[in-house]
């Protein structure tokens, strides 16, 4: 009687605390929703009912369209790097662009595959070290290598694109850099994952996280004046603005012992005052589909533990000490959004823990046992409280979703919330496990395909 009180008790306290945590982060993320359906409904009533709506196909060429350089880091992918040059010199719709490729002296399966696509416009880069370094450090040979382009070419870049091994690259890309790049100093294209039919349960919660990340969050961090985020593919940084943060750091623009390089970068040039731009635009009349980059995401739940530990340890426990606390309100808002995964992660442990032991009392009580879980009025209050802000949150997942890739996969988001949460906390203990040890000092990255039937 005694233990079983103590266990009704510990759930109720894991449950005060996980409920308060959820409540604080519901409200957050209720006012992200206010201010992008907000913005939505504003701009539907004043900016489209008087100019036309855009569309990437209507962005022409000029007359002397720039240089564009692509920046594609490579260790070990000699499975798909030849498969993704291939596809992105055959379908850019673009007229003067260089592709950078980045492999390391002991890699020579990756150097041959580079080496098989006989294109003038790709230029093989060896690392002079043994890989992997780090992913920083692997783009700051390829920026050098741009350097060297340019000083024996006599010209320079407009732009600095920036992909992985994986990505299938839009065909309209590249225009919308080089129309837009002289209004901003970055911009960052939607990320969408392609669907895995073969892991529609860890790949696929992927495409959920950024259906809405990516169409939601990213409006509202530049609504509210805070700076965009690289995501390391699918983004662009004006030429001379890059050569700014590469003189402040000793002529390598990304920091080489970073594990979230590309983020970085993206709030190091905010941070200059220089403008950032988060661009949707569709890719045609007629067409559902956006201008995006896109790609498989890890398949397996050890591959998305060690991504997601990567991205949490870069931006929630690094960040904090890199990057600080710097910038106006919308900025420190969303930076606090940024690096709320490790807490966020320790709610959903108390939860979780809590609903086990509360099954556990009641399957007792239910079997005859003379016990009881006890909660307050106001735990229950809470409990409602939360019950609804999820249910919001629920729709919110399912509906962004829906609107990325249809009924289909808007329906499986919701059961995979829960396996969302899982690598969540998984991805948190080796992220805080790794910061302790020092941080990663390699390239951690996981396996790669390139899709056999690219998408439009």
């Amino acid at each position: 009687m005694a233990i079983a009180e103590i266990f009704s008790r510990f759930a109720a306290e894991l449950a005060l605390f996980a409920g308060v945590g959820f409540l604080l982060f519901a409200i957050n993320d209720l006012a992200v929703d206010l201010i992008y359906f907000g913005r939505s409904i504003w701009r539907s009533l004043t900016v489209y009912t008087r100019y036309p709506r855009a569309f990437a196909s209507y962005f022409v060429f000029k007359k002397d369209p720039g240089l564009i350089a692509i920046l594609v880091p490579t260790w070990d992918e000699s499975a798909v790097i030849a498969s993704m040059l291939k596809a992105t010199v055959n379908r850019l719709d673009y007229d003067d662009y260089r592709v950078f490729v980045g492999h390391y002296r002991n890699d020579p399966a990756t150097a041959a595959a580079i080496a098989s696509v006989a294109d003038p416009r790709i230029e093989a880069v060896e690392v002079p070290a043994d890989g992997p370094t780090t992913k920083a450090d692997c783009l700051n040979h390829l920026y050098d290598a741009l350097i060297g382009f340019e000083t024996a070419h006599g010209c320079a870049a407009k732009a600095v694109v920036l992909h992985d091994a994986e990505d299938v690259v839009h065909r309209f890309e590249l225009r919308i850099f080089d129309a837009l790049i002289g209004r901003a100093a970055v911009i960052q294209l939607p990320v969408l994952p392609l669907p895995d039919p073969h892991s529609r349960w860890i790949s696929g919660h992927y495409c959920d996280e950024f259906a809405e990340a990516h169409v939601k969050e990213l409006v509202v961090r530049e609504a509210v004046g805070a700076a965009i985020p690289l995501a390391g593919v699918g983004c662009a940084i004006e030429r001379r603005a890059l050569g700014r943060l590469a003189a402040m750091q000793d002529g390598k623009p990304f920091a080489g012992n970073s594990m979230t390089e590309d983020y970085e970068v993206g709030l190091r040039l905010g941070a200059l005052g220089l403008k950032t731009m988060f661009v949707r635009i569709p890719a045609q009349p007629g067409e559902r589909s956006i201008v995006a980059s896109r790609g498989h995401f890890p398949a397996t739940l050890g591959c998305a533990v060690r991504q997601k530990a990567r991205w949490l340890g870069g931006i929630a426990l690094s960040g904090w000490d890199r990057l600080g606390w710097s910038g106006g309100l919308g900025e420190r808002w969303m930076r606090m959004r940024d690096r709320r995964g490790p807490l966020a992660a320790l709610l959903l442990l108390s939860a979780y823990g809590a609903a086990l032991l509360w099954s556990q009392i009641w399957l007792a009580e239910a079997l005859g046992a003379p016990i009881k879980a006890r909660l307050s009025p106001g735990l229950i209050t809470l409990l409602t409280i939360n019950g609804w802000l999820l249910g919001w949150r629920v729709l919110m997942r399912a509906g962004f979703t829906t609107a990325a890739y249809g009924w289909g996969e808007g329906l499986r988001s919701v059961p995979r919330l829960v396996v969302g949460n899982v690598i969540a906390m998984l991805a948190a203990a080796r992220a805080v496990s790794l910061h302790l040890g020092g941080g990663a000092s390699r390239w951690d990255k996981t396996r790669h395909i390139f899709p056999a039937v690219l998408p439009q």
